[in-house]
């Protein structure tokens, strides 16, 4: 059996796409919607814009991550590839899309995409994270991006 390294979980957010890619966008707002208490901080600052940026998180295990932009469009799309700090990317992938539907929600679809993981460290770890996983980030995004 081929073990699924691309786990996806999509939901409707009634809020325009531009304010939910704002609280991705943001490191610093990260640990506001992270739905499964992973992200501990990140610096203010950090505001993602373009395919190269690196941001820098604390993870609540006290670990840093730097977290190589590596697809950007703006309002639509933004995938990191996090590295273990001053490291190279270990090779997975969190990738964020939006797509704005006519009524003013947007489709958001979150998926963490490990078919290039090469750190046998992580592997547990990856092969622990599920749609629950992901769908738990969603949720909390979706009660973030439509408080008044």
């Amino acid at each position: 059996m081929t073990e699924q390294r691309v786990v996806q979980a999509h939901d409707i957010i009634d809020a325009p796409a531009a304010r939910i890619f704002d609280l991705i966008a943001e490191p610093s707002l990260q640990p506001t919607w992270d739905g499964n208490d992973n992200v501990g901080a990140a610096e203010p600052g950090q505001r993602v814009s373009a395919v190269g940026d690196v941001f820098i998180v604390r993870l609540t295990n006290g670990k840093v991550r730097d977290n190589h932009v590596v697809e950007f469009t703006p309002d639509r799309l933004i995938a990191w590839k996090p590295a273990t700090e001053g490291q190279e990317p270990a090779g997975h992938l969190w990738r964020w899309e939006l797509d704005e539907r006519g009524d003013g929600s947007t489709e958001v679809t979150h998926t963490y995409d490990w078919t290039d993981l090469t750190d046998e460290q992580r592997l547990v770890r990856a092969r622990s994270i599920d749609e629950s996983y992901l769908a738990a980030s969603i949720a909390r995004l979706k009660e973030v991006a439509t408080q008044a």
